[in-house]
């Protein structure tokens, strides 16, 4: 142990053991599977990142090892450590430059984002030294303020190489395209169950794969149109679930998203109609039911529908609001208060 603290002291990294861990060290081949949960902070204590309660849930950061982490040290800190061990690195800048994209990506999915979402298209040092907003005031001071930075680890589990199954981002580009078939069929099989919070992790998943593949290309390429065409039923299906779960607001942004770039998608206008009538946007939910039967006449009972369910909504709700302001005027006896009087 006291080799390996020197190793790591010679390239700038201090260990402190907080906790030993059991059994022996693993040999942490490529393609092995770390589970770990982590603590980043600044050295005066501030704290950036916390695994336990990133995005209002406790969820351990997972690494696959030899997959060119944008974040190395990481990799080479864990392989220090054995299973249940709970140390601190003080990492040098030259090992943290890269940390405010690492945490703008990890944040993002914490909260069901896009893990890309906000990066340009370039590479991370470009973004590094580029004044782009992460869109996190703290990570916009760390990435203008390059330091030295506290990552508290809990090593929680060691995979061998082929003892699970890849997840897709540890995937090549050319495993991702394999896999987004099977993902979205596995997306569809859940929904068909009624399990559609899962079902709508399939289909991000999938999503992911593809956004990720598609910011390798040049937007509008033809690579980049055909990615764009399998994004889009996946973001419908993925729509349709949110519109399933409540999160309208979601579901606003995404079609929209889509109907900017494609002016005739019926089903973008359709699920946006609902959104917009479910947060009571009456003239929005109306303008985007008449597009869909500009688009396809053949939805019109389906349209009808929506727009009785909307009206009846909107009516239930005017009444509850007269009774309410009926009671502000009534004194508890029953009989009317006069003016002036309270």
């Amino acid at each position: 142990m006291e080799e390996i603290a020197l190793k790591l002291s010679a390239d700038g990294v201090q260990k402190r053991v907080i906790s030993a861990g059991k059994g022996e060290l693993s040999s942490f081949l490529d393609g092995t599977k770390v589970r770990f949960h982590y603590r980043t902070s600044l050295c005066d204590g501030t704290l950036l990142d916390d695994s336990r309660t990133m995005g209002e849930r406790s969820k351990p950061m997972e690494l696959i090892l030899g997959k060119k982490f944008k974040l190395p040290v990481w990799e080479r800190v864990v392989t220090t450590m054995r299973v249940g061990e709970m140390a601190e690195f003080t990492c040098d800048v030259k090992h943290t430059a890269l940390y405010p994209l690492v945490s703008q990506s990890l944040r993002n999915i914490s909260v069901g984002k896009d893990p890309l979402e906000g990066q340009r298209h370039c590479c991370g040092i470009a973004q590094v030294h580029s004044h782009h907003s992460l869109g996190h005031a703290d990570l916009d001071h760390l990435q203008a303020n390059p330091q030295p930075l506290v990552f508290t680890i809990e090593l929680l589990e060691v995979l061998p190489p082929g003892s699970f199954a890849l997840e897709t981002w540890a995937m090549t580009d050319e495993e991702k395209l394999e896999a987004v078939p099977h993902i979205h069929e596995e997306g569809n099989t859940l929904f068909k169950k009624g399990e559609i919070q899962a079902a709508s992790e399939k289909y991000y998943n999938a999503i992911a794969c593809l956004k990720n593949l598609q910011m390798k290309e040049q937007p509008g390429d033809v690579a980049w149109i055909k990615l764009d065409q399998m994004i889009t039923p996946l973001l419908l299906n993925f729509c349709q679930c949110k519109l399933m779960l409540g999160q309208y607001y979601e579901v606003l942004e995404h079609c929209s998203s889509l109907i900017n770039k494609y002016e005739d998608n019926v089903k973008a206008y359709f699920k946006r109609g609902k959104a917009h009538a479910a947060v009571w946007n009456e003239k929005e939910a109306r303008t985007d039911f008449t597009k869909v039967l500009q688009l396809d006449p053949s939805l019109g009972p389906a349209v009808a529908k929506e727009i009785r369910a909307m009206e009846e909504r909107i009516r239930m709700k005017e009444k509850e609001e007269k009774g309410r302001y009926r009671n502000l005027f009534t004194h508890p006896s029953g009989t009317a208060t006069p003016a002036g009087m309270s």
